[in-house]
């Protein structure tokens, strides 16, 4: 019998599957409370026997104090600050959402300001860190998936925000080749750390879709930040050359699919359904790419009964076929709505189902 790393690796790479990998996705706050009140503890991923742990690329600030990176901005006394110095105000009523402020923001922003902001280093022991907590995972027959979403084009915008950094690219504006540069460069620092450490999968991810359309032309998205992604993979490859990818954007991103698959990406999350069937995704891309994701959390999860929880779940298993190519998950975060049975009816259907 494999292990569960064994068995998820396989299905990424469509060797077959002897279990369906499934995993839980985040619980917001309110669902973390209710599932701790019902089973006394908060291992939600040991519950849902995840095959894999997310693990992190241990970072340190390099700016010391937060205020000093908005010239142009006040910062709300309560705001967070991360460590590429984004500023983020908590919303009421808003579960995982936030108002964002950004401290390179402004038509006066410099090339000279942009080249020399603080950018977040891995620290001195970070591989040393990560390879201990990948070995101890490996040890338990797991596998490990080492975060660096938000990788180019979200946390370039985070910075820059969105329409200024859009207003860059569209214009050739040498801001957008100094910033995004500097990004790229960031996540191939630390992209050489989860694969020296020997992480098995690397999340990757930038949205680049909409609800129903894409944010911007594939020409815009092929000259700016494609090239910068492949340099990334590649830079993972050199080091691993099993690493996986799994490249995450919400939303409809059919056209890009094609080129996701050219740069190396493996496993698209999170195949939103009310944003591209699933049909037409493994019509373009299916036996070229794996997929993770499909359970709809603006639809089925929240809304459908339980038994219509497991119909989806067997129906595009049974898509994919015995091969495997498919880690059954929610969509996006695991919000109040999503009703505890059908949570329930996930696991189920993947422990029962059979081709």
């Amino acid at each position: 019998m494999p292990t569960p790393r064994e068995n998820l690796l396989r299905t990424l790479r469509r060797q077959g599957f002897d279990q369906v990998p499934l995993d839980c996705g985040g619980f917001c706050a309110s669902q973390v409370e209710a599932f701790s009140a019902r089973f006394g503890h908060t291992d939600i991923v040991g519950y849902f026997n995840s095959p894999f742990r997310g693990v992190g690329i241990p970072q340190e600030k390099m700016w010391t104090d937060a205020r000093a990176l908005y010239p142009r901005e006040e910062l709300p006394a309560d705001a967070d600050v991360d460590a590429f110095g984004v500023g983020h105000s908590h919303q009421p009523n808003c579960y995982h959402m936030t108002r964002m402020h950004h401290p390179l923001r402004g038509e006066d922003v410099t090339v000279d300001e942009l080249r020399n902001y603080p950018l977040p280093r891995p620290t001195a022991d970070a591989e040393a860190r990560l390879r201990s907590e990948v070995a101890r995972h490996h040890a338990n027959g797991l596998a490990t998936m080492a975060g660096m979403a938000c990788t180019v084009w979200e946390i370039s915008w985070y910075l820059r925000s969105m329409e200024d950094l859009m207003a860059d690219m569209i214009t050739g504006d040498e801001r957008a080749t100094v910033h995004l540069d500097r990004l790229t460069a960031n996540s191939v620092e630390r992209i050489r750390v989860a694969a020296r450490a020997g992480c098995d999968i690397v999340q990757l991810g930038d949205d680049i879709g909409m609800q129903h359309t894409i944010m911007m032309s594939l020409e815009l998205w092929r000259t700016w930040l494609k090239p910068r992604l492949a340099a990334i993979i590649r830079a993972g490859r050199e080091i691993k050359p099993d690493l996986l990818f799994f490249y995450h954007s919400c939303g409809y991103v059919l056209p890009f699919l094609d080129d996701l698959v050219e740069v190396g990406v493996d496993v698209l999350n999170p195949v939103q359904p009310e944003c591209m069937p699933f049909d037409e995704v493994l019509k373009k891309v299916g036996g070229r790419m794996s997929f993770w994701g499909t359970l709809g959390t603006q639809s089925t999860l929240p809304f459908g009964k339980p038994e219509d929880v497991k119909q989806v779940i067997w129906d595009n298993l049974r898509r994919c076929g015995p091969q495997g190519g498919l880690v059954i998950a929610p969509t996006h975060v695991v919000e109040p709505e999503v009703p505890w049975a059908n949570l329930l009816a996930m696991k189920e259907a993947c422990e029962t189902f059979r081709l």
